[in-house]
């Protein structure tokens, strides 16, 4: 059907900006989600592992009495580094990778036991998740060393990676006990002989900042638990009376071997005069730690107080991950149960809903500036094959609408002129001037196939049927944007319809294309201006006052989607905004007996469920897959994307079979589920946010072009 031309365009408003605020709140909520994920990844040493280990041997750039020297090393002056040893008859015993929640404490009482004190080399995603026992370590005497946050091989990490395992170690500490250390130790350390041409400018770096690098005359091993008696001859002094520093671990594993060597080791060795220290002390300076105030102190605690909350809201958030999990794949199962059984109920040779319906109906198609469109709306309805009336109602445009209707000058159209009262109002004046008892309702940029009609008013021959839900397709199909939403139109709505048909209980019959038995509408009050989602909200009127709602997926009505993401958020943020208030306005049929009380128990909670809570849980996946992706292991999670995708893809090629479209339009769905649902999850948080700060939102008119007819059909 050709576009009418050479008519005077209407003014158009302005177009305006979308504006960034209806993105802002939503996409915060994501990135918080996002940062808590991270955060907790830090905390728990899961973002940024690095596993790789240093095996280098050349020691060219090391000077030479750093090999044969103390196992400390103070490289902070501009001069040469210098080193120093433990004091005679000093054992300062040396714990790394804690604390740790079973382990530290017990290490701390055989300490207090021997009246004793150490160094806890501890890393900052330890202190994260530990800082009671910082807290004790420090009210104790002991003392705290810096041993990286995430504990990797600093040789391999760049200067920026080795400021911030350092800096976000002091942060943990600041936050946790209010101090800072100037003491510190390399994983994967061992003895001065092992500084090489890789190490050697780790501890420059590090001197220059102000750290005392903390290596050992003697590592235990007890990290291989190679049996107690072997971690306590490693610990003896090889000649009495020597000052020694001494490695062990109080967390990284099992360390009961370390436990039991102790309990030996210090009363022997305090039997040959031997005190128990900390690093510094052994060395006869002053501790290394310092205490912090001010901005630093706050900002410590800030940090400490948003690691906490990221590790305790994460079962949270997989238990949450887990209900959407199963409200995806069980509506999944569920619409691909009762569609197959839809489908073979409604397409058997001797299915019928009674005998043929050939009374008339009329056809409602409020208009509100619609020239683009109004021509092949009007002219697709002329070819009706069934019987009808076609009434415009004008509500009040101030284009070309109700001029092109009456030159069109088609038998059985009459236009209806009302002041712009919106289209529930609209409506209202079309029901009340409308000839026959069946009534069908469109929008003004719809168009119908010439058996439209006639197969939406079939299921009336059942008296209990008081409304029939028709079969929405998107006609401008052809762009990006009207492809994801074709895909959406028979992937999600029409499998919808077939299920809730099924069920019994059909939330929307769509405004494009449903029908109506006056009688019922009269019992539900007609259109109501309650909400924004008027269609709905009538649907789910006339389940509460005991009819029937079916779908007639023949009755195919051909609309125009809108054309642009500024349009389609405007015109999902209405829908879901009104399913909301659709749902609010009937929810006391959950309580109530009969046909209401069925679709208040179960239609009321599938729609809750599919429609609102799944859909606004659903970020959860991306937000986990970004994270898997970026920080985690990036083939396993992009194999389990895959996998997720290989099924959607597989549902949405029956969904299409089912509904007799071809398979080439899904060569878009990978980038629909990439840009085009993330855009839906935001239009649909942002409702709630809507809703639950008690905003309005008003109707909004979407821009048409008139591109939309009807296929030609043999």
């Amino acid at each position: 059907m050709p576009r009418p031309r050479g008519r005077r365009a209407a003014t158009r408003p302005r177009r305006r900006a979308v504006p960034p605020l209806r993105f802002l709140l939503p996409s915060l909520l994501l990135v918080t989600l996002l940062a808590t994920l991270v955060l907790r990844g830090l905390v728990t040493n899961e973002v940024f592992h690095d596993e790789r280990i240093n095996i280098s041997v050349d020691k060219d750039t090391v000077p030479p009495a750093l090999l044969t020297g103390g196992p400390v090393i103070d490289a902070r002056g501009k001069g040469k580094p210098v080193s120093y040893r433990a004091q005679d008859h000093t054992m300062a015993l040396t714990f790394d990778d804690g604390p740790d929640p079973v382990w530290t404490p017990k290490v701390l009482d055989i300490l207090a036991e021997y009246h004793a004190h150490a160094t806890f080399f501890v890393t900052g995603s330890m202190v994260a998740r530990n800082p009671a026992l910082i807290r004790r370590i420090i009210a104790e005497g002991h003392e705290i060393g810096l041993h990286t946050f995430t504990h990797p091989d600093l040789t391999f990490q760049s200067d920026r990676r080795l400021t911030w395992e350092m800096a976000q170690t002091q942060l943990a500490l600041a936050g946790v006990a209010g101090v800072h250390s100037s003491l510190f130790r390399p994983p994967y350390s061992s003895d001065v002989t092992a500084l090489d041409d890789l190490t050697w400018p780790v501890v420059k770096k590090l001197g220059a900042r102000g750290y005392l690098t903390a290596f050992i005359d003697v590592d235990a091993e007890d990290w291989k638990r190679p049996g107690v008696d072997a971690i306590v001859r490693a610990c003896l002094p090889k000649h009495p009376g020597e000052g020694q520093i001494e490695l062990m671990h109080d967390a990284g594993g099992e360390r009961s071997q370390t436990i039991a060597a102790l309990q030996i080791l210090m009363p022997k060795l305090q039997g040959e005069g031997y005190r128990f220290t900390t690093v510094s002390q052994s060395l006869g300076a002053e501790s290394s730690m310092a205490r912090v105030t001010g901005f630093q102190l706050w900002e410590g605690k800030a940090f400490i107080t948003f690691a906490q909350w990221s590790v305790l809201a994460l079962p949270g958030l997989v238990a949450l991950l887990a209900v959407v999990g199963a409200l995806v794949f069980g509506r999944f199962a569920l619409m691909l149960f009762l569609s197959i059984k839809h489908t073979r109920r409604t397409r058997r040779a001797d299915f019928t809903w009674g005998p043929p319906v050939t009374e008339p109906a009329t056809v409602l198609v409020p208009a509100y500036n619609e020239q683009e469109c109004i021509a092949n709306t009007v002219r697709s309805l002329a070819e009706s094959d069934h019987p009808i009336e076609v009434i415009v109602i004008d509500d009040g445009s101030s284009d070309d609408t109700v001029k092109i209707v009456e030159e069109l000058a088609l038998p059985g159209v009459r236009v209806i002129s009302q002041p712009n009262s919106g289209k529930a109002t609209a409506l209202n004046t079309g029901i009340a001037h409308a000839t026959h008892d069946l009534i069908v309702m469109m929008d003004g940029d719809t168009v119908f196939e010439p058996s439209t009609v006639r197969e939406l008013v079939q299921p009336f021959a059942d008296p209990r049927v008081g409304a029939v839900a028709g079969n929405a397709k998107v006609g401008n199909r052809d762009s990006l944007i009207g492809a994801w939403q074709h895909i959406e139109y028979v992937m999600g709505f029409n499998l919808d319809r077939r299920m809730y048909d099924e069920l019994g209980c059909m939330p929307t019959i769509p405004g494009a294309v449903g029908a109506y038995r006056r009688e019922a509408l009269d019992q539900a009050g007609g259109m109501s201006e309650d909400t924004l989602a008027e269609d709905t909200d009538l649907t789910m009127a006339l389940h509460i006052e005991g009819w029937k709602v079916v779908y007639a997926e023949n009755a195919r009505a051909w609309t125009e989607a809108p054309g642009s993401m500024s349009q389609l958020w405007s015109q999902r943020y209405r829908w879901s905004y009104g399913t909301m208030q659709a749902m609010w306005k009937h929810r006391r049929a959950v309580f109530a007996s009969g046909p209401a009380g069925r679709f208040g128990r179960i239609g009321l909670p599938l729609v809750a469920m599919f429609m609102v809570i799944a859909p606004l849980l659903a970020p959860l996946f991306d937000v986990f897959l970004v994270y898997g992706v970026l920080f985690v292991d990036a083939p396993k999670t992009l194999t389990a994307a895959l996998g997720a995708l290989v099924i959607q893809v597989a549902f949405a090629a029956y969904a299409f079979w089912l509904d007799k479209e071809k398979l080439s339009h899904l060569i878009s769905l990978p980038l629909q589920q990439v840009v085009y649902r993330q855009l839906m999850y935001l239009v649909l948080l942002q409702s709630w946010i809507t809703a639950l700060t008690g905003g309005r939102l008003r109707w909004q008119k979407l821009r048409r072009t008139g591109e939309v007819e009807a296929p030609v059909t043999s």
